[in-house]
């Protein structure tokens, strides 16, 4: 593929901001957001919101992402971090609708130790933003 998906490309754009805003016309009301610290998938435009600009502020300082995958609907993005002194290795894989909004993002990250890192970095990073 030559060109980045408006999505991705999108998404990107957003990192590189650090700024949230982007988030509400780029989620389909109905996205899903899938995490290995939590079991079940998070339904809904809001709660993905709330974890993916959590995620910003958590992992955006160091965020680089080293590798890209698309195709015409989807798209896998690896990515390394480092969070409380840990390195951080995971991708993110993204689904997008037919008007390019963001229906599914789904995040894996190793080792067990970055994954502890994050999970504690965001609880708190969420935790701070609701209240």
């Amino acid at each position: 593929m030559t060109s980045r998906p408006a999505p991705v490309a999108a998404w990107h754009a957003l990192v590189e901001s650090g700024q949230p805003a982007g988030l509400d016309a780029l989620l389909a009301d109905d996205c899903v957001f899938r995490s290995p610290a939590v079991h079940r998938p998070q339904e809904g435009k809001d709660v993905t919101k709330a974890y993916l600009a959590a995620a910003l502020v958590v992992l955006g300082p160091s965020l680089t992402y080293v590798g890209e995958w698309c195709d015409d609907d989807s798209a896998i993005l690896e990515f390394e971090a480092e969070v409380d002194g840990r390195t951080v290795h995971g991708i993110d894989m993204l689904r997008w609708n037919a008007a390019g909004q963001l229906t599914s993002f789904t995040v894996m990250v190793r080792p067990l130790r970055g994954l502890e890192a994050v999970i504690a970095a965001m609880g708190a990073e969420l935790t701070r933003s609701a209240g």
